[in-house]
């Protein structure tokens, strides 16, 4: 019986954008700018890898991490981040949250029904699908998570072109190891709406494994990294040999 080798410890949503970086400076060798955003349930992020260094961006707030949120007001404003979120209490039947525990699933999946009779926005089923009901007033809007997901996914593609005093089109993002491939294709949609070409997908606990250089150990190794998200806590189980990831089993509150 294999013994575990190495315990990873991810204790805020923020250091998980340091890890996926490293993959963006490996495929930003063919030439252009890569960035990786980290979609998280609660907040998002953005780094690049720069200088040979990894750098957050902070956004028009000066923070480095923004609210996974998105408000619509009375006269049809669209808010993203942390503007959405700080009137989430006067107007919280259309600010939306946690669409990432909708993207990619089925409208009966048992997981969707409990979290949506906890949203204080509505959520209704189309073609077997969780959608969206924005009602400002002046109209009803329907949105799928998908496009919510893409407007915080635009949030962080302008919040680093704005750093970066160009146009981006390319990213990577990472996925929790429990996404199924649904939810994957799902998170690929939303960044095509956002006008991203999402070259990459990685498994979060995979990006926090390469982070910490055990890719480039010899041998095979087993790892638990532990993900202390602002929505979630997952606990997965990898094995490397070789540099070659393998996410054997994953558990947790998602």
């Amino acid at each position: 019986m294999k013994l575990f080798t190495t315990f990873i410890f991810i204790a805020a949503v923020a250091s998980v954008a340091f890890t996926f970086t490293f993959v963006a400076e490996e495929i930003q060798k063919d030439g252009g700018t890569v960035i990786g955003i980290d979609l998280g349930t609660t907040y998002s992020c953005v780094g690049i890898f720069k200088n040979g260094q990894i750098e957050i961006i902070a956004n028009d707030q000066g923070n480095r991490i923004t609210p996974s949120y998105v408000a619509f007001t009375s006269d049809g404003e669209r808010l993203i981040g942390d503007a959405a979120k700080n009137q989430l209490t006067s107007n919280p039947e259309n600010t939306v949250f946690d669409v990432k525990r909708l993207i990619g699933r089925e409208f009966n999946d048992p997981s969707v029904q409990q979290d949506i009779r906890h949203f204080p926005f509505t959520v209704i089923e189309k073609n077997s699908k969780p959608i969206i009901q924005i009602n400002t007033g002046k109209e009803q809007k329907l949105f799928t998570p998908e496009e919510i997901s893409a407007m915080i996914l635009g949030k962080m593609r302008e919040t680093a072109e704005a750093y970066l005093g160009k146009k981006v089109t390319r990213a990577v993002v990472t996925v929790p190891a429990y996404f199924n491939d649904a939810q994957r294709q799902a998170t690929k949609d939303a960044g095509t709406i956002a006008g991203l070409n999402i070259i990459r997908i990685i498994n979060e606990p995979t990006a926090a494994a390469i982070a910490y250089g055990l890719d480039k150990k010899e041998g095979e190794k087993n790892i638990l990294v532990f993900d202390l998200g602002g929505g979630t806590f997952d606990v997965s189980l990898l094995t490397i040999d070789n540099g070659v990831f393998e996410v054997v089993a994953t558990n947790g509150g998602t």
